[in-house]
This record gives C-alpha cells, sequence and structure tokens, in this order.
C-alpha cells in the first residue's frame, strides 16, 4: 500500500481533499487540504470558532458558496467535514436523525465547468470510530445527472488511512479524481500527520490545511502557506 505521501506527491494539484486515518499512536484524525491555483481560490483561509472550522476569504467580505464555507462541523457524536456548504447539509440531516449513508445521499457536485468539482465529505462516528465517505460527482461520460458514491469505513489499524480528493493532475491537465485511496501514514500525533501530508503537497499551490480529532474538533491544528 502506497503512503499518503506518495499518492499526493504523485498528484501536482488534488484541490481539496479529506482524509480519515489512525497514527501510529492509536489515535483517529481527520484531515482537510485546500490547494488552489488561481488568485481567488488561494485567497483564502481557515479559522475555528462556534463549533465549526471555516473555509473564509482573505480577498473580500463578500461571500461566495463555491469557495466559503463550514469545512467541518461537530455535532454531538458526528464529526463532518468536506469541500463545501454540503457539509452543513449533512450535519443538519444527522442532527435530525439520519443515519451517516442517508445523510451522504442527493447531494450534487460543484457548477463550475469544465471540471465539476466533487463534493466530497466524510462522516465520522466518535462512538464507534468508523466513518462514512461520500462523493457527490460528474459522470465522466458526460452525463449530466450526478453520480453519488459511499464508502463505509470500518476500524482502522495503526497507520491505515483513507484519502480523497477533488482532482488529479499530472501538472498540465486537470480531471477529476478516483474515488478513493487506501493509503498508509507513519505517524504519531496532529502535529506529524499535518506536517506528512502538508510536505508532500506542490508548494506552491498549498492554501492551508487543518488536522483535527473527531469530538476535539476546537482542538485542531492548523497551517496555513
Amino acid at each position: 500500500m502506497e503512503s499518503v505521501r506518495e499518492v499526493l506527491a504523485g498528484n501536482r494539484y488534488p484541490g481539496r481533499g479529506v482524509l480519515w486515518g489512525r497514527g501510529l499512536d492509536g489515535g483517529v484524525y481527520g484531515v482537510y487540504f485546500l490547494t488552489g491555483r488561481s488568485a481567488a481560490s488561494r485567497a483564502r483561509g481557515l479559522r475555528l470558532g462556534g463549533g465549526e472550522l471555516v473555509v473564509s476569504p482573505t480577498d473580500t467580505t463578500a461571500h461566495d458558496p463555491l469557495r466559503h464555507y463550514a469545512a467541518a462541523r461537530q455535532e454531538g457524536r458526528w464529526l463532518t467535514y468536506g469541500n463545501g456548504e454540503q457539509v452543513a447539509v449533512v450535519a443538519e440531516r444527522l442532527r435530525g436523525g439520519a443515519e451517516p449513508g442517508p445523510a451522504l445521499q442527493g447531494l450534487e457536485y460543484e457548477p463550475d465547468p469544465p471540471i465539476f468539482t466533487p463534493r466530497i465529505t466524510v462522516v465520522a462516528d466518535r462512538e464507534s470510530g468508523e466513518a462514512w465517505f461520500g462523493a457527490a460527482r460528474r459522470s465522466r461520460g458526460g452525463r449530466e445527472s450526478t453520480d453519488v458514491l459511499t464508502l463505509r469505513v470500518g476500524e482502522l489499524a495503526p497507520g491505515d488511512a483513507v484519502l480523497m480528493t477533488t482532482y488529479r493532475s499530472d501538472g498540465e491537465t486537470v480531471a477529476t479524481a478516483e474515488p478513493y485511496h487506501e493509503v498508509a501514514v507513519t505517524v504519531r500525533g496532529k502535529e506529524e500527520l499535518l506536517a506528512e501530508v502538508w510536505g508532500a503537497l506542490t508548494p506552491e499551490l498549498r492554501v492551508a490545511i487543518a488536522v483535527f480529532e473527531s469530538g476535539k474538533l476546537a482542538d485542531a491544528v492548523l497551517r496555513h502557506a
């Protein structure tokens, strides 16, 4: 199994990414990161407040739903994180009693041609240690209707992780990424995991990253370019 560093180093522009993994210390961690090529994509930051991790603008006060959103939210036993406003939608469904699988249904990919960025979301259960990945994707064949992929991840062994990104790129062309990667991590603790993922991202495209534990979102560690 490839390491998370190898997978990310081989993808020059992953866009936005989510990871759920267990470190060698036994801790289970979530990761959310942003990379960007355009000035608008790079003019963003992460901040914590009110039980949320928020992606906010650094260049304007105007709200852009494709760039500014709650990227992670803790609601009781459920930690929800991802790359858009669907995070708030899924969190509200969970609060209303929905199970993770149904809560991840009915989402749409982003209306941003020609890439049509997938909506990627993770729901982690603080009680069981399980996690559900969801991806609302446009068909590679050009069909406009949305494909929704859900993946239930059981209890992870130390060193195991699952990674999902929005894009895959060789540095010139950009396309929708593979559905997910099972990867190895060789870290102990949030700070080491942040350093491993951040260090694998293309330096000039890095924007921001957060690493957190379910139930302890307020203690997330952050880094910005």
